[in-house]
């Protein structure tokens, strides 16, 4: 009977180790894929960049801590560190490339401090380029919601300003063409005076 009795212990003890470690690695898991990233998987570049968001994250813990900055200027600093980087891994992850563009966050009442003249946020859609120098990336819920931004780099707004140079060109080159069709058109079918009959 006392045999029986210690081998059932021992299954329920067996069991609940079983079920605590499968929680605690299920936690562990959800754990590593909201806040923590293996940095490995990631080219120098990435990583060099993660790195100097954890070096802004230690500055604005340590101006904290020294009262040097107020709690909401903090909370606001350290949410928009945690949306760049939350941006910056799903880019990767998407794109597969071992770049970081400039990128900026701003969160909808800091639109003035990057627009002259700011655009709704609201209207703004994924991909789309504002005044050839930022192009929108999305959203990053970090605490409240950023707006993120990668600066185009000098070839690019370059690029897209000859682009919009020539779609103006042949928009007016199409212009005079219509207005050249249109005015032999009206010539052709303007009526011909008949002559009288000799």
């Amino acid at each position: 009977m006392r045999g029986g009795e210690a081998k059932k212990r021992h299954v329920w003890w067996g069991a609940a180790c079983l079920v605590v470690f499968v929680v605690a690695s299920g936690v562990h898991a959800q754990r590593r894929t909201v806040g923590e990233v293996d940095e490995r998987e990631f080219g120098p570049v990435v990583r060099a960049y993660l790195g100097y968001l954890r070096a802004e994250e230690e500055v604005v813990d340590d101006r904290v801590s020294r009262r040097e900055i107020s709690p909401a200027y903090y909370r606001r600093n350290s949410n928009r560190i945690r949306a760049l980087r939350r941006m910056v891994i799903e880019m990767v992850r998407a794109t597969g490339n071992d770049y970081v563009p400039e990128l900026i966050a701003v969160a909808p009442d800091e639109f003035h401090t990057i627009f002259e003249q700011p655009p709704n946020p609201r209207s703004l859609v994924v991909g789309e380029v504002i005044n050839d120098t930022y192009r929108f990336l999305g959203t990053s819920r970090a605490g409240e919601t950023f707006y993120i931004f990668a600066r185009l780099d000098p070839y690019e707004q370059s690029e897209l300003i000859e682009a919009k140079r020539r779609e103006k060109r042949n928009a007016t080159a199409h212009d005079g063409d219509d207005a050249r069709h249109q005015h032999m058109t009206h010539d052709d079918v303007r009526p011909r005076r008949a002559n009288a009959p000799r």
